[in-house]
């Protein structure tokens, strides 16, 4: 490559990362969590976690993310039938707001690794062989849900979300254990610990209705 050659790809490279810079530090998602490769991510919650193509990962990794995607989903749909009824206590409401603020951010981390690896990001059931994705509510439970109100929505979606926290905290420590990727097992650490101070405050809320 001649030097004129040289140079105009340099500036053209130079270029391009600018513009990415400038589009990245227009936004931030809402709930002020900063996305990896975002202005601000550096502080951001979730910095550093973007895949890295010289970073290990294996099998486990792979399968807890494809499980974990859907975990998450219900969750967000949980809180949203919450959040759409009437006369609901303000902390439930506040409740399912954060857990919707948390984990609908992870479900695109997720996909972003599982991407990046070149795996596919959805599953068909809620159980492979071997593994399974504890707390899942089922279609009759999301049903009873949705029709449920007043108090006794609110007691079934405490009731609901505490046995959904507790098998998301089951698949976070078995990737702990198993899995190799260092962004994922921080996450799990993440979720263990966010998700255990939730079912105290769940419980709490259970034992005052």
């Amino acid at each position: 490559m001649n030097t004129k050659i040289r140079t105009t790809v340099i500036a053209a490279a130079l270029t391009a990362s600018l513009g990415l810079a400038g589009c990245a530090a227009e936004s931030t998602p809402a709930g002020g969590i900063t996305m990896p490769g975002m202005h601000g991510a550096s502080s951001g919650p979730m910095s550093g976690m973007m895949p890295d193509a010289d970073d290990d990962h294996n099998q486990a990794d792979i399968m807890f993310a494809q499980m974990m995607i859907p975990h998450h989903a219900q969750a967000v749909e949980m809180s949203d039938i919450m959040l759409a009824k009437q006369d609901i206590p303000a902390d439930v409401t506040t409740l399912a707001t954060k857990i919707k603020a948390a984990q609908a951010p992870e479900i695109e981390l997720m996909t972003g690794w599982l991407k990046a690896w070149n795996q596919p990001t959805g599953m068909t059931g809620s159980t492979v062989p071997g593994h399974s994705m504890g707390g899942m509510v089922d279609a009759d439970g999301i049903n009873k849900l949705k029709s449920a109100q007043g108090t006794d929505a609110v007691r079934l979606f405490l009731q609901q979300m505490i046995g959904h926290h507790d098998g998301a905290i089951d698949m976070a420590q078995q990737e702990i254990r198993t899995g190799k990727y260092p962004a994922t097992i921080q996450l799990c650490r993440d979720i263990v610990t966010s998700q255990g101070a939730e079912i105290k405050e769940m419980k709490a809320l259970l034992a005052g209705l």
